[in-house]
């Protein structure tokens, strides 16, 4: 006997099968799910494309903003002037190297700056002056800025080096103020520091020769006005000396005739110093020029017990000269070497062609060598000697070698020293002459008052 069993049925086959409504509900749902993961791939491909966008364009304004930062700090560090900047409570937030240059240092506080500075600042910022006054400021160690707007190196060491070597000479400052920002919880503000220095020496300077001009004005007027009388006295005295007088009185004219060519020759050089119109060149006989030497310094030469000797090799010879001017070279420079011999010594004028020995290619002229055995002259005046108002003596005005080197310039000529200490002074001048010729002969003239030669120049 045989039996049979039903088969069963599939119930995912049968829709209506809660399993197959379950399985049916999953997979609409596992779709919507894969469409939604979809749509959310595609988001966020194009999130990371607007983040990558962003980024580019976050890393170009963070290079610009460097790059903008880096030109500020290098224009701030590269202004001709100081800048610093004060944030509220008196803190320092940026100072330049100018500024530090001109403050001697940096600083970090306003409380830390001198007084009369800080009241400068004040001054600036209430009245909007621009007030003027020199920083003799001490130098200071640099200190670390803070952090700032823009990041500011310290002073170097050798804008601490100038700084220092400008104490000797404080720097003239003017202030200028801005506010940056106004308000009072965060009042900053900007002070603008000019080193006016050159201005202020210029204007001294200007102020010093307005008053040197007023000075040389009233002293050519005086020296004018007292050459006439003199001039008179000279003569007269001159007159004194040819007439027949005893022994002590005609000792007696000579020394007046001493003092008053000395005082003639200070007079002459006020005038041709400060008043030198072109010479009035002639025809000169060199020779005359060096006799008259002898005789106008004779009783100078004697009144300072001086031996004197002329060696004169210019008789006959013409140059083109204003004769005036160029005994008055002469008187100069043997009143220079009078006065540094007190005690006596020995002067030598000396006269020669020097056309015998010049090449065709070489300037013919003359030269007069005037040596003395005064002290000498320090290597480091030799440079300076013929400067205006340059004298190694007290109670000198230091014309006379100004006025000879000027002369001499005046004709073309030269004027040259040799010297050292304890050796004496010996100045070469060189004179063009004219190539006309006359009878050559030499003379010499030797003065001995008696004494024995001082100490040497």
């Amino acid at each position: 006997m045989s039996s049979s069993f039903p088969t069963p049925r599939d119930p995912a086959r049968n829709a209506e099968h809660p399993l197959a409504r379950a399985f049916a509900s999953f997979t609409e749902a596992a779709s919507s799910l894969e469409r939604t993961y979809g749509q959310l791939q595609g988001q966020v491909a194009h999130l990371r494309q607007e983040l990558e966008g962003t980024n580019r364009d976050l890393a170009t304004s963070l290079e610009e903003n460097h790059r903008i930062r880096a030109r500020l700090r290098r224009i701030l560090e590269g202004l001709p002037c100081g800048v610093l900047v004060i944030e509220a409570g008196a803190r320092i937030s940026t100072i330049n190297p100018e500024a530090a240059r001109l403050l001697g240092g940096s600083f970090e506080s306003a409380d830390a700056l001198p007084a009369a500075l800080s009241a400068a600042l004040d001054l600036a910022r209430e009245t909007g002056e621009e007030p003027e006054l020199p920083l003799a400021l001490p130098l200071v160690a640099p200190h670390s800025l803070p952090q700032s707007g823009l990041d500011l190196p310290s002073p170097t060491q050798a804008s601490l080096d100038q700084s220092a070597s400008n104490q000797a000479k404080p720097p003239w400052v003017a202030i200028r103020h801005a506010w940056l920002e106004q308000s009072e919880a965060r009042a900053t503000s900007v002070f603008i520091l000019r080193d006016v220095s050159e201005a202020k020496k210029l204007e001294q300077d200007r102020e010093h020769l307005r008053r040197q001009q007023a000075l040389v004005e009233m002293s050519a007027l005086l020296a004018h006005e007292i050459r006439n009388p003199l001039g008179s006295l000279e003569l007269f005295a001159g007159l004194l000396a040819e007439a027949n007088l005893e022994a002590e009185s005609h000792s007696w004219i000579e020394h007046v005739q001493a003092g008053l060519r000395t005082l003639s020759a200070t007079v002459n050089n006020v005038l041709h110093l400060h008043n030198t119109p072109q010479p009035e060149l002639a025809p000169t006989d060199a020779g005359q020029l060096l006799d008259w030497a002898y005789n106008f310094l004779l009783p100078l030469a004697k009144q300072a017990h001086v031996e004197m000797q002329i060696i004169n090799g210019l008789n006959g010879i013409t140059i083109r000269a204003d004769r005036h001017r160029l005994e008055q070279v002469l008187l100069n420079l043997a009143l220079n070497a009078f006065r540094f011999m007190p005690g006596g010594g020995w002067l030598s004028i000396r006269g020669a062609d020097c056309a015998s020995a010049a090449s065709e290619d070489e300037d013919e002229g003359v030269e007069i060598v005037v040596r003395d055995t005064g002290p000498g002259i320090a290597p480091g005046d030799l440079p300076r000697i013929f400067e205006a108002g340059f004298s190694t003596r007290d109670g000198s005005s230091g014309l006379g070698l100004a006025v000879c080197h000027r002369i001499l310039e005046q004709h073309r000529g030269s004027i040259a020293v040799e010297s050292r200490p304890g050796c004496g002074a010996t100045f070469r001048l060189r004179l063009p002459r004219n190539r006309t010729t006359g009878a050559k002969h030499s003379s010499e003239h030797i003065v001995e008052p008696g004494v024995e030669s001082g100490a040497q120049l």
